[in-house]
C-alpha cells in the first residue's frame, strides 16, 4: 500500500493574502521565502480527527486547526502578545506530549502552538 510522507502544504483562503502571510512571517517566524517553500525541522506530526461539535478549534466555522511545534512556548506566546496578537490567555499542560497554547491569526484562524515534552 503506498502512504503519504508528510505535509505537503496547507493552503488557507484570506480576504488579504499578502497580509496574513506577513503576519505569519513577523509574529511566527515562519518566512517560506518568494518560492512559498518552507523548509521546516524534522519532528513528529499529529493527524487526529475530531468530533464535529468540538469547540477545541475555536469557531464552529473552522473546519481544521494547524499546530506549529515550538522550542520554548512561554517565549513563543511573549513574542506573539509583544506584537500585538490575539493570543489565549489559558496554557494547557499534557504530561508525556506537552505544552498547548493558542493564537488567532487576523482572518480568525485559531492555531494551536505545541512545546513537545
Amino acid at each position: 500500500m503506498e502512504r503519504v510522507l508528510g505535509i505537503g502544504g496547507y493552503f488557507i483562503r484570506a480576504a488579504d493574502p499578502a497580509a496574513v502571510g506577513a503576519w505569519y512571517r513577523d509574529c511566527l517566524g515562519l518566512d517560506a521565502g518568494s518560492a512559498e517553500v518552507w523548509q521546516q525541522e524534522a519532528g513528529p506530526t499529529v493527524f487526529a480527527p475530531f468530533e464535529a461539535a468540538t469547540d477545541y478549534f475555536g469557531a464552529r466555522s473552522q473546519q481544521t486547526m494547524l499546530n506549529f511545534r515550538v522550542r520554548d512556548l512561554d517565549a513563543m506566546l511573549a513574542q506573539l502578545r509583544e506584537n500585538g496578537a490575539d493570543v489565549a490567555e489559558e496554557t494547557q499542560d499534557m504530561d508525556g506530549i506537552g505544552r498547548f497554547g493558542w493564537v488567532t491569526d487576523p482572518e480568525g484562524n485559531r492555531i494551536e502552538l505545541w512545546q513537545p515534552s
